[in-house]
């Protein structure tokens, strides 16, 4: 049985479509209300709505671009019954975070790049996130400029494991080594020097590193 979609239905399933192949993220609401002219989010909210209710998407709460296609339309007003595609039991879906804004958190919105599906069993304990690696501070730990490590947020950790840290408005990928009340950030290259905090400093533990996902080939 074919699922009827108003026209208004079929161009933001379109849109939702087109904007996943281009960027790999679906589009936030007010980015749908813009590309429409429709005067507030909310009214983009409706449409989404309807369409969930139609089961051509799934909407996650808590996130702007929280959509996730179920089906893919046979023509532009009509669609067969759907099958929705799912991850596997032994799938996780984490969201990739990219460059972080300095005071915000690290999971905001406009950090995350997109989601994907990744096999859990990769992982020494179920992360949270992928945070991509910028720079070469932890090189000799094997963990490269852009791979993707698999974090675990806590904000405990014990002394020796990799760490992303808050110090101050940076976030930054470092080995944890405590002595006594010191606390020092450890680099894994010796070009780097060690970060030691004070007690003044604005320090925070965002995670522990769980794995890690190589996105270039080795030369």
């Amino acid at each position: 049985m074919a699922i009827k979609l108003t026209p208004r239905q079929a161009q933001i399933l379109d849109l939702i479509r087109e904007t996943i192949l281009r960027s790999g993220r679906p589009p936030t609401r007010a980015e749908i209300a813009k590309q429409f002219g429709f005067r507030s989010a909310n009214a983009a909210e409706d449409h989404l709505r309807a369409l969930a209710r139609k089961g051509m998407i799934q909407l996650s709460a808590g996130t702007s671009r929280g959509i996730q296609l179920l089906d893919q339309p046979t023509s532009a007003h009509t669609a067969p019954t759907p099958a929705p595609l799912q991850l596997t039991s032994a799938q996780l879906l984490l969201p990739i975070v990219g460059r972080v804004a300095a005071g915000s958190p690290i999971l905001a919105t406009e950090h995350v790049e997109r989601e994907i599906g990744v096999e859990a069993g990769l992982f020494a304990q179920t992360p949270d996130y992928l945070l991509r690696v910028r720079g070469t501070s932890m090189r000799d730990a094997g963990i490269l400029d852009g791979d993707l490590l698999a974090v675990h947020r806590t904000p405990e950790a014990r002394n020796g494991q990799i760490v992303v840290a808050r110090l101050g408005d940076e976030v930054t990928v470092k080995r944890l080594h405590r002595s006594g009340h010191q606390i020092a950030l450890l680099p894994e290259n010796p070009e780097f020097q060690p970060i030691l905090v004070s007690a003044a400093d604005d320090f925070f533990l965002e995670g522990i590193a769980v794995g890690l996902i190589r996105t270039t080939a080795l030369s």
